[in-house]
């Protein structure tokens, strides 16, 4: 498969976020924990370049835990704050405040020594479309501030949003990249739901992640499917197909069916807690 998804609001998206960098003390870029270098914008490094950098891995609940934290780990030593959050349940979120202060403390010390008191941190937080940026606004903020959705590309425009008396939030619309250089990583985004459905082949998605799970997770398509994990993964899949009645006319297996099953159930975290991807790939 050959993934690529740019629309142009996501170009304009990019040009908006380079003219209010300059505003702007601190970038807080969310990451979906179960892909944490796939769903970072290589963009945003360059954009954000001698600001301080606080990177979010959202969605942990869906992520394998231990993974989860081996990429904290992995993220620090390249130098950034990182969070755990579920944005969702509204886990770890009330933290950030906290550690978006301690990231700026030598310009809060700054400021302090020029007599500026008070002066609120400007944040910017950016992310690509469908990591949880809107659900993570709203319960940071404590209200329904921006508007959500779980498809991609739901927040349109720029918007200031106070948070309290220390911060300020600058959201954006979630950009990807224009091109995938590495083709795996524009299947783990579309794995996720980062790129529409309705662009990709989902039949191929399903095999790809039959696969990986045989490998790296063996055991949890059995426990979920009551499937012959050691079979083939087309075979693995008409099982499911098979076990969970996704049948077409004439009682044939609806591949298809069982492969919009697979993907969101793995999505929802019905599958298991699941890491696409671990700190050795980065």
């Amino acid at each position: 498969m050959h993934f690529q998804w740019y629309p142009g609001h996501m170009t304009k998206a990019k040009r908006m976020m380079q003219e209010n960098i300059k505003l702007i003390d601190i970038v807080v870029e969310l990451v979906d924990a179960r892909i944490p270098l796939s769903s970072k914008n290589p963009d945003i490094d360059e954009l954000a370049r001698n600001k301080y950098r606080l990177i979010l891995l959202n969605k942990t609940d869906l992520a394998d835990r231990e993974m989860t934290n081996r990429w904290e780990e992995y993220f620090k030593k390249q130098g950034f704050a990182v969070a755990k959050v579920n944005s969702q349940r509204g886990t770890g979120v009330k933290a950030v405040s906290g550690v978006i202060q301690e990231a700026c403390k030598e310009k809060i010390e700054r400021d302090r020594r020029k007599g500026i008191k008070n002066r609120p941190i400007r944040a910017m937080i950016v992310g690509i479309p469908n990591v949880g940026k809107s659900t993570f606004i709203n319960s940071f903020a404590g209200k329904a501030c921006t508007k959500t959705g779980n498809k991609p590309g739901v927040t349109k425009g720029k918007q200031w949003i106070k948070l309290n008396k220390n911060i300020e939030l600058l959201d954006t619309p979630g950009i990807l990249w224009p091109k995938f250089d590495d083709q795996s990583v524009g299947l783990r985004l579309a794995l996720i739901g980062s790129i529409k459905d309705e662009i990709v082949n989902r039949s191929e998605m399903a095999i790809e992640l039959i696969t990986f799970l045989q490998k790296e997770y063996p055991g949890v398509l059995a426990k979920r499917y009551d499937v012959d994990e050691d079979a083939d993964r087309i075979a693995v899949l008409e099982e499911i197909a098979r076990n969970r009645k996704c049948l077409a006319k004439g009682g044939t297996y609806d591949l298809e069916k069982a492969s919009i099953l697979l993907l969101d159930e793995f999505r929802s975290g019905k599958v298991g807690s699941i890491t696409l991807e671990f700190p050795e790939e980065g």
